[in-house]
């Protein structure tokens, strides 16, 4: 089995391999990854430079019972088995760590020679060279800024420079015109295409040079650029608004661009197609209707394995997770109890995996690009612009509680009818010490009653804040007033 790489086709399988205690080397990786495309390359000249370790590759979202024991949220992935047990795990595309953990897993090509980096003088040597300098990263270019020096030579310069005025109007996008690899890229197509405009286009992802020396270049952090004249016009949005207001139009005609039918994006009225087929598509009006209202269900709609709470895949678990933390109400929808909308949303959306997140009817993408959106703090950025806001947490109304005033009491009932005589006591406490004070009865919402009890570790009322810091409860309030101290305390 050495010496080449191997489909994985169950479990099973890989857990006797492992068992076995020889090196194993598993890669996760997806057919519409252009990382684990180029990766994979990688790891099939280390399997030739390491014949004695196993090498096998695993289809992420083909294999989810796989996928989820080693947790794959992002391609590609790697594990690492020594001894029937995992010693590391690599995510992300970095050639050279790639190289350097085969060859710590894997020990040496030779019986008592030292185990050394695989990127030097091996097989895969050149490959993994190569790669560095010309793989795409769909999952964000982090490891690969590193590498990159803080300014631009001035031989990058030039290049970019001749790029940008290949053509008069020039779009830096993710994958291209005929096959977009996310929602804002698609976009600005659509835009030029109905302007009508010849442009050329440069797919950033194939190039992480460009991709990262554009942005520092033109000061523009994000993709797509769009160009005219060598001059940047911005990104998705203002392609949009600048479309939407006529000026885009003007711009061109002020800079002598010549419009074309060419690129003319054919209109396609509802049941002009054969037998109520969209020419433009393939797919029954019918259809094609029932996937634009599913999209257009929620302003962010997911569609997943699975649902929130029980996701399918890791990569669905991810973008998930990722929602999450920016905080906003999201809609899904089960891919797998649809095989209709399962199918039919690859052609509709051009996209051919998922999850598939949408934004207002908009495409973002899958979960490479929304977690390399969420890392760049893109995708915050969009959401704010979209009118998403963030919804409050308990904790975040909690906290919020607490500060609406100074002083602030949590008790049952209020201040004028208290329903407790502990929450009675400090009431009249505060009275006779002139101490104004906030108030919340909690008997009103056992979610902030229930919350309050975590947030604070204080498992019983009334509880007092002060600035936004508990001062305790009955017993400390009498305390601090017999001693005096409760006025103090409070003006501190």
């Amino acid at each position: 089995m050495g010496g080449s790489v191997k489909d994985v086709e169950s479990k099973e399988e890989l857990d006797n391999v492992v068992r076995q205690g020889a090196p194993v080397i598993l890669h996760f990786w997806a057919s519409w990854c252009e990382a684990s495309k180029h990766m994979d390359q990688v790891f099939s000249h280390l399997s030739t430079d390491f014949p004695h370790a196993v090498f096998f590759r695993v289809e992420a979202e083909e294999q989810p019972v796989i996928s989820e024991a080693y947790s794959v949220s992002a391609v590609p992935y790697f594990v690492f088995f020594k001894d029937g047990k995992t010693v590391d795990t690599m995510e992300g595309a970095d050639p050279s760590s790639l190289a350097n953990k085969v060859a710590k897993v894997a020990g040496s090509i030779n019986p008592g020679e030292a185990a050394a980096p695989a990127s030097l003088g091996m097989a895969a040597g050149p490959t993994v060279l190569e790669t560095v300098k010309e793989f795409a990263k769909e999952n964000g270019a982090s490891q690969v800024e590193s590498q990159l020096p803080s300014g631009l030579s001035d031989t990058l310069k030039i290049h970019l420079q001749k790029v940008i005025e290949t053509q008069p109007v020039m779009l830096f996008m993710k994958g291209s015109p005929e096959e977009p690899k996310c929602g804002f890229s698609r976009k600005v197509v659509e835009i030029l295409r109905e302007e009508k405009v010849k442009f050329g286009s440069f797919d950033i992802l194939l190039d992480t040079e460009v991709r990262e020396g554009l942005k520092k270049f033109s000061n523009w952090p994000t993709f797509p650029q769009l160009y005219c004249k060598g001059e940047l016009l911005g990104g998705c949005d203002i392609a949009i608004a600048m479309h939407e207001s006529g000026e885009l139009k003007e711009v061109f005609r002020d800079h002598g661009i010549e419009t074309s039918d060419l690129n003319e994006a054919k209109e396609t009225k509802p049941g002009s197609g054969k037998g109520g087929i969209s020419e433009s598509t393939g797919l029954s009006v019918t259809l094609t209707s029932r996937l634009e209202s599913l999209i257009n269900s929620s302003p962010v709609i997911l569609f997943m394995k699975g649902k929130p709470d029980e996701p399918r895949c890791g990569f669905s678990r991810k973008v998930v997770e990722i929602l999450q933390q920016e905080k906003v109400d999201f809609g899904s929808f089960d891919i797998l109890s649809d095989d209709e909308v399962r199918q039919g949303l690859k052609v509709h959306s051009n996209w051919s995996s998922y999850p598939q997140l949408y934004i207002k009817g908009e495409l973002i993408g899958g979960s490479d690009i929304v977690l390399e959106m969420q890392k760049s703090g893109e995708l915050a950025r969009v959401l704010a612009e979209k009118g998403i806001t963030q919804k409050e947490t308990l904790e975040d109304r909690v906290r919020n509680l607490i500060n609406s005033s100074p002083t602030m009491l949590f008790m049952k009932g209020t201040p004028d009818a208290p329903k407790c005589g502990f929450s009675s006591k400090v009431v009249d406490a505060l009275r006779a010490e002139n101490v104004s004070f906030g108030s919340f009865d909690i008997l009103t919402d056992e979610e902030v009653r229930q919350g309050l009890k975590v947030f604070s570790n204080w498992p019983t009322f009334p509880q007092l804040y002060y600035k936004g810091e508990l001062i305790g409860g009955c017993d400390i309030i009498m305390e601090l007033r017999n001693n005096g101290e409760l006025k103090s305390t409070l003006s501190e």
